[in-house]
């Protein structure tokens, strides 16, 4: 009777210290979310403090102050456009639109005789 007895003392410490274990664990952990509760509400209020601050910085009275003590800026007026009859002429086309690799055909058309700094000069042919 008396091994029965022990065992189960034996047992009810065994019950306690594990139950002492699992409170301790969580009261770690607890206190490990309520840490980053702390540390997101510090972001939070980092964050709210930053926008604040852009808002202030960005507003368009401030910038437009800046503009006009920083900046020669003159506003435009509808004279300043030219027609269109003088805009310079079109650009020549290196590729035909219809050929199916214009990348091929632009290489194609380089002259090789062309020196770019990427390549050596020929050697003069003597």
């Amino acid at each position: 009777m008396r091994i029965i007895h022990l065992a189960v003392i034996g047992m009810l410490v065994f019950a306690a210290a594990y139950v002492y274990r699992i409170k301790m664990d969580s009261t770690a952990r607890t206190e490990k979310v309520l840490q980053l509760h702390a540390e997101a509400r510090k972001e939070r209020e980092a964050i709210a403090r930053l926008r604040a601050e852009w808002a202030q910085l960005d507003a368009p009275g401030r910038l437009q102050g800046l503009a006009d003590r920083h900046l020669k800026l003159k506003p435009i007026s509808a004279r300043q456009f030219d027609q269109l009859k003088n805009l310079p002429e079109r650009p020549p086309t290196i590729v035909n639109p219809n050929d199916p690799d214009p990348i091929a055909s632009m290489i194609d058309k380089i002259d090789p005789d062309i020196i770019t700094g990427s390549l050596p000069a020929p050697e003069a042919a003597q």
